[in-house]
């Protein structure tokens, strides 16, 4: 990588040319507050937070300013206080206040800028004025849109714009009244919405939540069942049960993309009715064997349909590799070329 020298704060960093201020600040454990950020996406210059002073330039917006060798950056000074404060404390303003039932507590990055800048309670008061309450949408299966909690930001416009492509919500009506929704303002369940949570993960307050969310105690890195491409997931473990599901952003399968299913379709692993014992069926009835007797009937039954009275379905949940075998399995062990696949049918 073509790397230049730039100084932030007076300390001397290193960065890729093809960086801007902010993601180079961020890189090396410089916090510039923002909030229409996202490393996934091209920066936009929103929510203007990012504001920074260059020496010989003025006041700038990090997330815009491509890094320059020798660049002298100030992320602190009575101007970019002056500006942040006032930004943050209108979205404060007109913003839900009940952090301590928001599913994003602790969480949220508005939390996190607020207590940055030290916003203090009777500012607030002079600024609050009465917001129009919008309708909770909780038609989605999956997640809640709570209109109220959005800063309008466009994280989520533009992730489902530019990254999934399917532009089920954008910017509705103008100024004060301007929302984040749907084609008529219909509910998001009533869209060309996906599923697949895109949004959720990425966006930096309490506007979208997964619906019974609970903050896992531990993590577990894993591959996703539903398909054979292999996507790199973590689960969010809460004692034995899995609270959420998130993309492994190192993964070469999936780069941290995950599908409605990927993301949100684990119930069934807590499910009462799941199967975790082989059962055979004994005088009329299912009862529970260890594998070890379940694998020696399949042996047995299998020797009884060799050649051309057996046939094997495959499944598109495995991988490459295990459909390779089923397929060898079935050639050459039971001698016949009845081999089909579940995504063919």
């Amino acid at each position: 990588m073509d790397e230049i020298t730039l100084t932030i704060d007076g300390l001397k960093i290193h960065a890729d040319r093809s960086m801007t201020v902010l993601e180079a600040a961020l890189r090396n454990g410089i916090y510039i507050p923002h909030l229409c950020h996202h490393p996934d996406l091209e920066p936009v210059g929103v929510c203007r937070l990012c504001m920074v002073e260059i020496e010989e330039k003025g006041l700038m917006i990090s997330c815009r300013t491509p890094v320059e060798q020798g660049l002298v950056v100030k992320t602190e000074s009575p101007n970019i206080d002056k500006l942040r404060r006032i930004a943050v404390e209108l979205l404060i303003a007109d913003h839900n206040g009940d952090c301590l039932v928001c599913g994003k507590n602790n969480q949220c990055e508005l939390q996190r800028i607020a207590a940055y800048l030290g916003i203090q309670q009777e500012r607030l008061e002079r600024l609050r004025r009465p917001t129009k309450a919008h309708r909770l949408d909780n038609s989605n299966p999956f997640f809640d849109r709570d209109p109220n909690k959005c800063v309008l930001c466009g994280i989520c416009v533009r992730t489902c714009e530019n990254l999934q492509g399917v532009s089920a919500i954008d910017f509705l009506s103008r100024g004060y009244d301007t929302i984040v929704s749907t084609f008529g303002d219909r509910p998001i369940g009533e869209s060309q919405c996906e599923s697949c949570g895109e949004c959720v993960v990425r966006c930096p307050v309490g506007a979208l939540i997964p619906k019974d969310f609970q903050p896992p105690a531990r993590e577990v890195k894993t591959v996703c069942p539903y398909c054979g491409v292999g996507c790199g997931i973590y689960l969010g473990v809460r004692g034995s049960k899995i609270v959420n599901v998130r993309g492994d952003s190192d993964s070469l399968a999936n780069r941290g993309s995950i599908c409605v299913k990927g993301r949100f379709g684990y119930g069934f692993i807590n499910h009462p009715e799941r199967l975790v014992s082989p059962l055979v069926k004994r005088d009329g009835e299912f009862v529970e064997v260890s594998w070890e007797e379940a694998l020696d009937l399949v042996a047995v039954k299998f020797s009884q349909y060799k050649g051309d009275r057996f046939a094997a379905i495959s499944s598109a949940k495995c991988t490459n590799e295990e459909n390779y075998l089923i397929q060898k399995f079935t050639r050459t062990v039971m001698g016949t070329n009845n081999i089909d696949h579940c995504a063919r049918l």
